[in-house]
């Protein structure tokens, strides 16, 4: 140490000198070596590639690989630097010998670059091969000798080679000439590839093939010779075919490739996709695809995610149609207007509530609310409905007059909840018509939204009932992606456990496609949560299904929004979920949440919690149900001995009566009622002779109150007559109808009427036998 001291105090210049060009020798080499922009790649979990976007230069040049597979190491090595383990950056025996060709030969017929000074080639790219250059690249290439190992170094060389036209790095190159991942190579394979740097140009197909070839197989021959290789592996590799034409990179999930590229561009990712399961889906899509453009529908989505890990299994962001048809649209991240998709939502809000039970009756009948009139799919009326069924059917007037009864303002707020990024527009905009696709959502935001229900029942399950704070923990599509689902409570996050539960029970029932309407039959069949939705116009089918394990979703249309008539969610959606479904592994059915669950006493004909009057059966309902009214459709009344009539103190002796319950609906819900329930009976009249209020028995089907009613017109011009109904609960009494208080007509079994009234305001009168007396108000517009 001392004599260093006294070295520089003795030569102050020379020192000086000599720690400046220390420094500059240190920092000469960048810290990033590379700075060329590289592809986008996407693979599967197991590590397929699934796809890859060109960089940013027009070359296919993949982000670097981790190492370089054993067979090309050797080939590379024996090929371009066959003592790149034993130099240190460059090789003065091979630089000596290349200088002494040149020389002789008065221009550059050999190199005498060690794969150390190759790397720093391609790193300073575009700089002319000077002498001045070779001296450089010799410095930096023992720079990067001292900062990185032999490994990095052949690692940064097969990532940045070139081979050939716009390909760069052999993980491009392997895939390009022979369709494979590098570690998938031949030994010819590598051959091949390891000669190509040098001389690029032989890769053209159809041409150089005997150059390269003789090239190829004078590696090979070395690498016998060294004993990398024994004689059998050289016979048959000398044997192998030379690339003939370019592959096409794989292109397996390409709308996923485009989502990920949007933040991570040039990156190389691991997706959670599973590869078998993503080429299985793409078939499916393809084949229904082949059917469904015979109806002019060229688009479609399907989506699969893992309930336990939040991660996506399969990304299908359209079908592989045309431009014209817009094949490069993602339909997973589309606002689409969502058809019946949320009634599920609606049906577990009033199941959490204590406002709804499983088979509570709701009404099904003509509804006008303010100007707004829904319409059932098959315009057909079932009176009344228990509401799981009205949900497995997907009726559209109990879910609006649910909606109506729930709140239309307190629904939306749940739903924000849930994190629909597209329904963003107040409850004024949507109205009513939020229930029946009157807001959008994309496919993305529905399948997280039953995934994370259905976790919510598995964890609650699984955790002793309780449930996790951030149960809505995003979904990812990217591998290595942690689930942090927060700290346990007690304390439900949206709906409890026990709702959504009934609301799957009551989706497990609808009615699956044609094909497979006996699923209940066979003990392989799978359980699943599922509901379809249709937009209007038939512009989007929807089918969204919910195991354990698993969500599929499915949309299919026109991108565009071009309806198409036979377009729906159970012709065109299901059949494209059910095949999905039927590769997926089977999962049992959810286990259910009995402390959010009580077993309850029901009315068995109204679904309503059982009063003293009610035939009783039992069923699980969410226990906040049980605080719930009481079944109103029974009564008790009095009839005479034959009970033919209803009878009282007024006409009858106490001896002479027997009591019955009753169970008996308001008229409307009764009419249309007893023409799907053969059994039931409407309340007996009260005798003639007893004193006594007549229970109301009639009532308008139609006009609603205050309707404003356009009188329609003929193909000659002249205005068509308006049909005025009602029903009644004897359809054989005498009915009287007025208009103004001027009599029109007398109906009996079938009350009604075709009237042209004067255009302005007017009362329709209607008063029956017994003295019941119907209005109602209309408006007439020609």
């Amino acid at each position: 140490m001392k004599q260093i001291i006294n070295y520089i105090k003795k030569y102050k210049i020379k020192s000086v000198l000599l720690f400046i060009g220390l420094v500059f020798y240190v920092f000469c080499l960048p810290k990033k070596l590379f700075n060329t922009p590289t592809s986008t790649v996407i693979e599967s979990t197991e590590g397929e590639l699934l796809g890859a976007l060109i960089a940013d230069d027009g070359q296919w040049r993949f982000p670097a690989n981790d190492s370089v597979p054993e067979k090309f190491k050797h080939c590379i090595i024996q090929f371009e630097d066959a003592h790149f383990y034993q130099h240190f950056g460059f090789n003065p025996i091979s630089i000596f010998k290349a200088l002494k060709a040149n020389i002789n030969e008065g221009k550059v017929v050999r190199g005498g670059s060690t794969i150390t000074q190759q790397v720093i080639r391609l790193s300073r790219n575009g700089k002319g091969r000077t002498y001045l250059e070779k001296v450089k690249e010799l410095v930096l290439a023992t720079r990067l000798e001292f900062r990185n190992s032999k490994e990095e170094i052949l690692n940064y060389y097969a990532s940045n080679a070139p081979f050939g036209g716009n390909v760069v790095g052999l993980d491009v190159a392997a895939w390009r000439y022979f369709g494979v991942q590098p570690h998938q190579l031949s030994w010819a394979e590598s051959a091949t590839l390891a000669v190509l740097p040098n001389a690029p140009s032989l890769i053209y197909p159809g041409k150089n093939q005997k150059k390269l070839r003789v090239k190829r197989n004078r590696l090979l021959n070395k690498l016998f010779e060294e004993q990398v290789i024994d004689e059998l592996t050289y016979q048959l590799a000398v044997q192998e075919q030379l690339p003939q034409k370019p592959y096409r990179l794989p292109q397996i999930a390409p709308h996923l490739l485009q989502e990920i590229a949007k933040n991570k561009k040039g990156q190389r990712i691991k997706t959670s996709i599973e590869y078998q399961l993503q080429k299985s889906v793409n078939r499916i899509v393809n084949q229904h695809y082949e059917i469904q453009k015979q109806n002019e529908v060229h688009n479609m989505a399907v989506l699969v995610l893992d309930v336990n890990n939040r991660k996506v299994l399969s990304y299908i962001g359209n079908t592989q149609t045309t431009k014209t048809h817009q094949k490069d649209v993602n339909i997973i991240n589309a606002p689409r207007s969502t058809g019946s998709t949320l009634k599920p939502l609606l049906y577990m809000a009033m199941l959490d509530k204590g406002e709804l039970l499983p088979n509570r009756l709701v009404a099904d009948i003509p509804t006008t609310i303010a100007d707004y009139v829904p319409k059932n799919f098959n315009l057909q009326y079932a009176g009344a409905v228990p509401a799981k069924k009205a949900l497995a059917r997907s009726l559209n007037i109990p879910a609006v007059r649910m909606l109506q009864q729930y709140g239309l303002s307190r629904f939306h707020d749940e739903l924000t909840q849930f994190n629909f990024k597209h329904i963003n527009k107040g409850v004024d905009h949507y109205g009513l018509s939020l229930i029946l696709g009157g807001a959008e959502s994309s496919l993305w935001d529905l399948c997280s939204t039953y995934g994370a229900l259905a976790s919510e029942v598995n964890n609650y399950t699984n955790t002793s009932s309780e449930y996790h704070e951030a149960y809505l923990t995003p979904w990812s599509y990217e591998d290595d992606y942690k689930l942090e689902l927060g700290r346990l409570s007690t304390e439900k996050n949206s709906f409890d456990a026990g709702s959504i539960y009934l609301a799957f029970e009551a989706m497990k029932e609808v009615n699956r496609p044609e094909g497979d309407e006996s699923w209940k039959f066979y003990d392989s069949a799978k359980e699943i949560a599922w509901k379809t939705g249709t937009s209007f116009g038939n512009r989007d089918a929807w089918a969204v299904g919910v195991t354990p394990n698993y969500v599929v979703g499915v949309w299919v249309g026109n991108a565009d929004g071009e309806g198409r008539p036979e377009l729906t969610g159970v012709s065109s959606a299901a059949p494209v979920l059910f095949d999905v479904f039927n590769v997926l592994p089977t999962s049992n059915w959810f286990e259910k949440p009995y402390d959010e669950l009580s077993e309850a006493e029901v009315c068995s004909k109204s679904g309503y919690l059982a009063s003293s009057l009610c035939e009783v059966s039992k069923e699980w309902i969410p226990t906040v149900g049980k605080r719930s009214k009481s079944c109103p459709y029974h009564q008790l009344i009095h009839t005479d001995l034959e009970g033919q009539f209803r009878v009282n103190a007024s006409c009858e002796s106490l001896d002479r009566m027997i009591a019955t319950s009753w169970f008996s609906l308001p008229p409307i819900m009764e009419w249309y009622y007893k023409r799907y329930n053969s059994n039931y009976k409407s309340l007996p009249r009260l005798r003639f002779d007893c004193k006594g209020e007549q229970a109301i028995t009639m009532d308008f089907i139609f006009p609603k109150p205050n309707s404003k009613i356009v009188l329609p017109k003929n193909e000659e011009g002249k205005v068509n007559e308006v049909v005025f109904k009602i029903a009644h609960s004897k359809p054989d009494t005498k009915v009287y109808w007025y208009l103004d208080d001027a009599f029109i007509q007398t109906t009996q079994t079938f009350h009604e009427i075709g009237i042209i009234p004067s255009k302005g305001e007017h009362v329709v009168t209607v008063v029956d036998d017994y003295g019941n007396e119907v209005k109602r108000n209309v408006t007439i517009e020609l």
